[in-house]
């Protein structure tokens, strides 16, 4: 029999809580889910059933939810965004299950868009490094980009691993750093000896800058002592690209694949890069294995024996 539900208040406080202790999710994900639900609730608060009743948003059906998931697509036509909003649903009724709210989820037979694989956008080594020479040392700011630049490529770092990074998980006697990705995982990444070098700068840089008390542990703040914002490090790269003359659609995350893709040409192994990323699945890091066409073509001249006879 299922359990009685005390107030929409508490039941609330339950999910934010399962989702972000039981579950392990970051916050943005957790932020991301609550904004679902939230478009849920409302969705609910202003459709009616057969019997001209408000829809319940903890008993929903499964021809309810179909029915807001049509209206929500509507005007969402990334594939990504509606497959974030279909895990979001999947998520609060899975909690309602488990919880013993429900006795069914209503969600399971939802079906979303299969997202389709896109070959990520990959930076040159030429473009990564006009990236870096594009950087004005003069700033106040040069130095701490320089060294978050190295950072996102040299150390595959995520933009939100970056901006959440403390300077008491970065231990530049051992060469590495100790990084929570996704889901709070923590995982221990080397820091290249070029990383190393241009943090140094930076620290003795950011030594002269208002660092608020609370946020002294933050390895990369702004000008005014707060830490950085991921949109922040978006706007920093995208006007370095447009400074080298990089014409591709480049975000932090472009680093990210550059560095995994460069590691891989060179020879390293899968599963090393895996670890490196934080990468739950290996399917995830295999998209890293594409080569391009010049790349293809290359390999039949050389190695294929009907072009050796010539």
């Amino acid at each position: 029999m299922a359990k009685q539900i005390t107030s929409d208040q508490a039941l609330l406080k339950e999910y934010h809580t399962w989702l972000r202790l039981e579950r392990g999710y970051s916050p943005n994900t957790v932020e991301a889910y609550e904004m679902d639900l939230d478009k849920l609730r409302e969705y609910c608060s202003t459709h009616t059933d057969k019997n001209d009743k408000p829809l319940d948003y903890v008993h929903l059906d499964f021809e309810g939810l179909e029915a807001f998931i049509f209206e929500q697509f509507k005007t969402i036509h990334s594939e990504a965004t509606q497959a974030r909003v279909l895990a979001g649903i999947h998520a609060w009724y899975r909690f309602l299950l488990y919880k013993d709210y429900i006795e069914q989820d209503p969600s399971e037979l939802l079906e979303g868009p299969r997202k389709s694989k896109h070959l990520p956008t990959v930076l040159s080594l030429d473009e990564v490094n006009r990236m870096m020479a594009a950087i004005d040392l003069s700033t106040n700011e040069g130095h701490r980009n320089r060294a978050m630049m190295e950072m996102l490529y040299g150390s595959g770092l995520r933009v939100s691993e970056l901006v959440g990074l403390q300077l008491s998980k970065i231990y530049l006697n051992e060469h590495y750093m100790l990084i929570e990705g996704k889901g709070s995982k923590q995982r221990l990444v080397p820091i290249s000896p070029v990383a190393e070098d241009w943090f140094g700068y930076w620290l003795q840089e950011r030594a002269t800058w208002p660092v608020k008390p609370e946020f002294r542990d933050i390895a990369f703040v702004n000008r005014y002592g707060r830490p950085l914002t991921r949109a922040m490090v978006f706007t920093i790269v995208r006007r370095l690209c447009e400074e080298a003359g990089i014409t591709k659609t480049v975000s932090p995350h472009t680093l990210r694949h550059s560095f995994a893709t460069h590691l891989l040409q060179n020879g390293a192994d899968l599963r090393v890069i895996q670890q490196l990323l934080g990468h739950e699945d290996l399917a995830t890091t295999e998209i890293y294995t594409h080569v391009d066409v010049q790349d293809l073509r290359k390999a039949i001249l050389l190695c294929h024996p009907a072009n050796q006879q010539k």
